[in-house]
């Protein structure tokens, strides 16, 4: 029998998920506390996550909440912003030569804008717009933020019935300063998240 401590930390409920170390900056590590970094983009983070649920399942441990910190870029909100994000859509799925409306996914009947429920009071809420791009211009498709993995996390989530939270810290504009602008504010980002996490926790 696995003793509760180490359960906790091979099998964390929430389950805290980023895309890569370079977000947390280490807080997370120095504090204790574990972190699945599913790396950059849609499918990557989709396979991690569905990878790390099935382990959960295969191990009789109930499903675990699923916590996404994340950077993301805004032309709407200004750098140094923190949402929580309710739902989410797929900015660079384009079908539109079939006729089929930006950002919905032919063919299948799942919502093209997937919802949870808010968690994270005080907070202002937003949607996130999923894309394997690093957004440097305006996206096409409304959003409030955009990233790339939110959307790919928020389906997993959606399809396996697993709670889903998603913060975003706004790093950058969106614009031609975007890629300077998210190495500056990665460590006010982390921890920023890491306080988020305790209060939650308590």
């Amino acid at each position: 029998m696995i003793p509760a401590m180490a359960t906790e930390q091979m099998f964390p409920n929430p389950l805290l998920v980023m895309a890569l170390p370079l977000e947390s900056q280490g807080v997370f590590e120095r504090a204790g506390i574990p972190v699945l970094y599913t790396g950059v983009g849609k499918v990557n983070a989709a396979y991690a996550l569905t990878k790390r649920l099935g382990e959960y399942r295969s191990a009789g441990i109930a499903m675990p909440r699923v916590i996404n910190f994340g950077t993301a870029g805004s032309r709407r909100h200004v750098t140094g912003t923190v949402l929580e994000c309710h739902a989410f859509v797929q900015r660079d799925m384009d079908v539109t030569g079939l006729g089929v409306p930006l950002g919905v996914t032919p063919f299948e009947e799942i919502p093209a804008r997937i919802e949870f429920p808010t968690s994270f009071d005080g907070l202002p809420n937003g949607v996130c717009g999923s894309g394997d791009s690093f957004v440097m211009t305006e996206a096409a498709l409304e959003c409030d933020v955009v990233d790339m993995e939110g959307y790919a996390l928020a389906k997993v989530c959606w399809l396996e019935g697993v709670e889903f939270s998603a913060v975003k810290y706004v790093t950058d504009g969106a614009d031609h300063a975007a890629g300077q602008d998210w190495h500056s504010n990665l460590k006010l980002a982390a921890d920023r998240f890491l306080g988020l996490y305790r209060l939650e926790r308590q």
